[in-house]
């Protein structure tokens, strides 16, 4: 069967189901119109109703946007989409619904971080230097930070997320980290790279037992890095992280720098996951592409099932 064929049988089945839901009959032909027209513009751009993404969506989104639709309007026509979709997947056309609940809502607030690159991430790492300290103590407590920079540059762990690690949550046998519930993030086990290995093992077996002989008070000893009441640790490490980069102004940047490279290499969802976003919306503000324009209007409000 041709594509024209096949369309053809898919607006008659299409027409069947709104039917078999008590739709008008002008209800069914705005809806079959709008869908025609989505599909004209799938075509265009070389995919299929049944193949399109949730990212692709957006850029349908963002014609719409440039096409001089309202917000009401878009909202109108994805409405129209998702009942679309909805016979899709009824049908096992297809296993999602890439409109579920996207809305045009608001204009969420910019991003204001000057983002780093890949190799500005990873020489704040590598040029942390733990070796050449003639203090003992403070040769310790470089090599717990650069452990701390690790995890901001890797796993992109916010101060939420490092004052909430314990002990128990490492998997070094693994080679994973588990990141319990904070404040609005959800859990997650994240990889941890080879090298993160290694110092990690030196750290739980014969820094941390030292460093916390030193920590008057602390809140909590089975802490993966034990503090007292005050957490000062981040002011003094991000002071030498701006002598090897000027650029550098705070963890919110480097963790904003990290979900953006995470989304050049992964999906939303994904992304999602790994930042501990319990809101695909978060996720959105960090894109860097050509759907930056779709910033200003799109906040998706499905969570993750």
């Amino acid at each position: 069967m041709n594509k024209t064929k096949k369309s053809t049988s898919n607006y008659v089945d299409f027409i069947n189901y709104l039917q078999t839901l008590g739709y008008t009959e002008k209800t069914t032909e705005t809806k079959l119109r709008e869908v025609i027209s989505f599909t004209n513009w799938c075509s265009s751009k070389g995919i299929t109703v049944y193949t399109i993404t949730y990212r692709s969506s957006l850029e349908y989104i963002n014609y719409l946007k440039n096409q001089k639709n309202s917000k009401s309007t878009i909202n109108g026509k994805l409405a129209h989409l998702r009942t679309y979709f909805n016979y899709l997947t009824n049908g096992g056309h297809r296993k999602d619904n890439p409109v579920e609940n996207t809305t045009i809502k608001g204009t969420p607030e910019p991003l204001s971080y000057t983002i780093l690159d890949i190799e500005e991430l990873e020489d704040l790492y590598y040029s942390f230097e733990t070796e050449n300290i003639d203090n003992s103590y403070r040769r310790l407590t470089a090599k717990r930070n650069k452990i701390i920079v690790g995890f901001m540059v890797y796993q992109g762990l916010n101060t939420s997320d490092l004052k909430g690690l314990l002990l128990e949550h490492l998997q070094l046998s693994k080679g994973k980290i588990y990141i319990p519930v904070c404040n609005r993030s959800n859990s997650r086990t994240l990889e941890l790279k080879a090298w993160q290995l290694m110092e990690l093992i030196e750290y739980t077996n014969e820094i941390r037992p030292l460093l916390i002989k030193s920590v008057k008070n602390p809140v909590d000893y089975r802490q993966l890095f034990p503090y007292g009441a005050q957490f000062n640790l981040l002011k003094e490490l991000f002071k030498k992280l701006k002598r090897y980069n000027q650029k550098v102004t705070s963890i919110k940047q480097i963790r904003a720098s990290v979900i953006t490279h995470w989304l050049k290499q992964y999906n939303l969802r994904k992304v999602q996951y790994l930042a501990g976003h319990r809101h695909i919306s978060s996720t959105e503000r960090y894109l860097q592409d050509d759907l930056e324009s779709l910033h200003d209007m799109v906040n998706n409000l499905h969570p993750i099932s």
